[in-house]
């Protein structure tokens, strides 16, 4: 019973808030009477005592509560053995439940408020809506209430980013974590309609006789600015972690790019320069999230660009199975609250045999010994020399700009 109304609790009530009336629940009485044979199964003992303790229901006369009975031939004798448990409300199993000593499911009354609240904002209510809203904390369900009335005010969001719209007592990511309930409770996909927040990519200089030069080191690439690097790479080395584009060491032709996690493909992806780059490297952590983004930002890659710019490969430093082996003795298995790191089921299909293997390995859901060596804690002059097997040292004319 308590599965039926884990499954039915939403309709239930929408049903009772929108049209002022119960439905009934109905649920099959396990293991089920549809012949003799399954009730000869049961066992006479175990059969007694389920017919007695539904026997016992439907005895003390519950409102709203009645087990029903169907006609069985067991053995040649005809018997009238419990079937199926109707329900003429949630009040009814809820009270059934409390008898039992169960603890129901879902709050009736809580979700009988909320319901009755998206209701009077002019908000959908529907039962998917209804089980979202009601997994809120109270306060988030009156930032959702709030922010369905605030919109139905403002039919244009143009104007403002998705952490900068002014709703009240909404903080400023709390559209980027709700906007799809938002969207199903106004019917507006409210994250498409704001402005787009611009990409901001930020760069190391690290080729050695650029530096010599005394030019800036560090720089940003921003979405739709005008902006030219100091140098046209020949490498593009792109890293997750800040230290490790901060600390890079020089390396002929290169410039080293902070990805930003699985947001790096959608941010890196399109940028003209990193596209008519010679070689680019991704370099991450060695877990099952750093392989994710290693198989998001090649597949990303591989595309045409909106400008037209044919699709590129993406080559990786320290992420295969031999790099797992070499720094093992870094790995945790543990994340930084000492929670153990759980394993992953998601395939990668762009990843290169080497990184599968070593994926599979850290990401596997059996025992092992570390699920995490995370790049800052691998040398990083190790970086620089695998990353000198994809740098290209061709030209000999320079590569920054007089």
């Amino acid at each position: 019973m308590t599965h039926r109304l884990r499954t039915a609790w939403a309709d239930a009530v929408c049903i009772q808030i929108t049209q002022c009336t119960n439905r009934a629940i109905h649920v099959q009485l396990s293991p089920g009477v549809t012949s003799g044979a399954v009730v000869l199964r049961l066992g006479l003992d175990a059969r007694t005592r389920w017919v007695e303790e539904w026997s016992a229901v439907a005895a003390r006369g519950l409102p709203g509560v009645t087990v029903e009975r169907r006609r069985v031939v067991v053995s040649q004798v005809a018997e009238m053995l419990p079937a199926t448990l109707t329900l003429s409300g949630l009040d009814a199993a809820t009270e059934l439940l409390a008898l039992a000593g169960l603890r129901p499911p879902f709050d009736h009354q809580r979700a009988c408020r909320v319901a009755g609240e998206i209701l009077a904002s002019s908000a959908r209510l529907t039962p998917t809506v209804l089980r979202a809203v009601c997994q809120l904390d109270d306060d988030d369900v009156q930032v959702a209430l709030e922010a369905v009335r605030w919109l139905r005010a403002h039919p244009d969001v143009g104007d403002w980013t998705a952490r900068s719209i002014p709703i009240p007592r909404m903080h400023s990511k709390w559209l980027l974590k709700h906007g799809a309930l938002l969207r199903d409770l106004v019917g507006r996909d409210v994250l498409d309609e704001v402005r787009s927040r611009l990409a901001v990519v930020h760069l190391t200089y690290v080729d050695p006789a650029y530096a010599m030069t005394g030019g800036r080191r560090h720089d940003a690439w921003t979405t739709g600015d005008t902006h030219e690097l100091a140098y046209e790479p020949h490498t593009v080395l792109v890293v997750e972690n800040r230290d490790c584009r901060l600390w890079f060491p020089l390396t002929p032709g290169t410039v080293v790019v902070e990805g930003g996690g699985m947001a790096a493909a959608a941010l890196l992806a399109d940028i003209p320069w990193l596209r008519r780059a010679p070689g680019v490297v991704y370099w991450g952590d060695i877990d099952a999230a750093g392989f994710a983004i290693l198989n998001h930002f090649r597949s990303a890659l591989a595309r045409t660009s909106p400008d037209g710019a044919s699709g590129r490969p993406v080559a990786s430093i320290l992420m295969d199975a031999a790099a797992l082996s070499r720094y093992s003795h870094l790995g945790v298995d543990r994340d930084a609250r000492g929670r153990r790191i759980p394993s992953s089921s998601e395939t990668l299909p762009h990843l290169t045999d080497d990184e599968t293997e070593a994926y599979h390995q850290i990401a596997t859901a059996g025992e092992v010994a570390l699920r995490r060596i995370e790049q800052e804690r691998i040398p990083i002059a190790d970086a620089a020399d695998a990353l000198s097997l994809h740098a290209s040292h061709a030209t000999t004319a320079p590569p920054w700009r007089d």
